[in-house]
């Protein structure tokens, strides 16, 4: 308004004097329209800069809200790969446990059937008796009974080990599976009794004796089906006495001589720990 005010002074001075004419009212008319139409464009043009200015003060909070709160995701996904890894970790080891009981119920029913065909087949005698006849002593001879020899079930003898071990007495599972042996070279649960004692052995951390154990399963029972557990075994405990590529070399062993095998996967899975790929 007040740029407004000196024209319209002006206009009415001339009106005043009596000078104004028709045209030179026109053209004050239209520089005060011109004047209004350019104060309302600055008031406009005022207005917009507030809003702009308004508007880019609500996009630098937006924006700021935004980098917070991708801050913060970025933290959570980091939180849930920590955990998802660790729970592939838990169930690498639970899967490895859960192979390894499969592994020993397999075993124990396969131990199990050997026990009931071995009692269902018919029992020998030690010797027959002698088809001898003694000569009728005199009535001045004692005659003297032979004493009975006993001799223990070797079934019993393997049962009773075989359920020391299962208790974890394994010295006496050690000493029954021996007794068998020395028994009964030839049995068939030979090569069961044999496999045994190395287990045993492996359970008390006797890996340097349980490697000679196992070592004499797959040397005297080539044909035997413990001969991928004693292979798995020995590559145990080469790992457990610090000699790591002994033990590769067995549990390789065992995957390409016995690829179908429990044993197997047992082995690729340990290699797998260790860094190694298998086929």
């Amino acid at each position: 308004m007040k740029i407004l005010r000196p024209l319209v002074v002006l206009v009415a001075a001339f009106a005043a004097t009596g000078c104004v004419s028709t045209s030179d009212f026109e053209a004050a008319q239209r520089q005060i329209s011109e004047l209004q139409e350019e104060l309302a464009n600055i008031k406009r043009t005022a207005s917009s800069k507030e809003e702009v200015q308004n508007v880019n003060v609500r996009i630098a909070e937006q924006t700021e809200t935004l980098l917070k709160s991708n801050a913060t995701l970025v933290t959570k996904v980091a939180e849930i790969d920590d955990r998802i890894q660790t729970a592939q970790g838990s169930i690498e080891q639970l899967s490895y446990r859960v192979d390894r009981v499969a592994q020993q119920l397999t075993q124990t029913q396969r131990d199990v059937e050997d026990v009931r065909t071995q009692m269902a087949a018919p029992a020998q005698q030690p010797g027959a008796a002698a088809d001898t006849t003694e000569p009728a002593a005199s009535s001045s001879e004692m005659t003297v009974p032979a004493p009975a020899v006993v001799s223990a079930d070797p079934m019993q003898t393997y049962q009773a080990a075989y359920r020391d071990y299962q208790r974890g007495n394994y010295d006496l599972a050690i000493e029954g599976f021996q007794d068998f042996l020395d028994a009964n070279a030839s049995s068939e649960m030979a090569d069961n009794a044999s496999y045994w004692i190395g287990e045993s052995l492996f359970s008390q951390k006797k890996y340097r004796e349980a490697i000679e154990q196992f070592d004499a399963v797959v040397t005297r029972y080539p044909k035997s089906d413990k001969v991928p557990g004693a292979l798995l075994k020995k590559g145990y405990s080469y790992i457990n006495v610090g000699e790591r590529a002994q033990g590769v070399v067995q549990l390789q062993y065992v995957v390409h001589e016995h690829p179908k095998s429990q044993e197997a996967a047992l082995a690729r899975q340990k290699l797998k720990q260790l860094g190694i790929e298998t086929k």
